[in-house]
């Protein structure tokens, strides 16, 4: 699995989920930030490059598991053109989507994993062979999205580590 498993419940034979080091709260700020751009600005593609820029930039992307811990799934919309993969900058926004998708009730567990960037990019681009069409970050509080194509043009953008 590509990823480190996230559980609001332990599935570790009693020991505590792993725990990622949050992502800098100045980028989840230019997110959202950028994202009110793009919302009043719908037309205009240069701040929507640059949200895509800074959701590239995130240390990795959570997904909810609709699979299982060995063989995880992640979380999809049905799209007009097809699947689109849901991605999320924190497990807070996740177990939001979770909720209001209807797809986890209140008190629940929520199981996520969690692809580490630049490697996500390749990963959420491989979904495209099973008629994936598209991402979309922090569905549906941001709900953005990129083709998986337009994916290719932020590996670049990516510092190598």
């Amino acid at each position: 699995m590509l990823g480190l498993p996230l559980s609001t419940q332990s599935q570790n034979h009693g020991r505590p989920a792993p725990k990622l080091s949050p992502p800098d709260p100045r980028l989840l700020e230019a997110i959202d930030r950028l994202d009110q751009v793009c919302k009043a600005s719908p037309k205009e593609v240069a701040p929507q490059v640059k949200l895509w820029e800074a959701v590239a930039s995130l240390p990795y992307w959570i997904c909810i598991n609709r699979g299982t811990p060995q063989a995880p799934r992640p979380f999809m919309l049905a799209g007009q053109s097809g699947p689109i993969l849901c991605v999320f900058t924190t497990p807070q926004r996740a177990k939001e989507a979770a909720l209001s998708a209807g797809i986890l009730a209140e008190g629940d567990p929520l199981i996520l994993f969690a692809p580490p960037l630049p490697e996500a990019l390749d990963w959420a681009m491989s979904f495209e062979k099973y008629g994936v069409t598209g991402v979309t970050i922090d569905y549906p509080r941001i709900g953005v999205w990129s083709s998986l194509t337009n994916l290719a043009h932020l590996k670049p953008s990516r510092p190598l580590r």
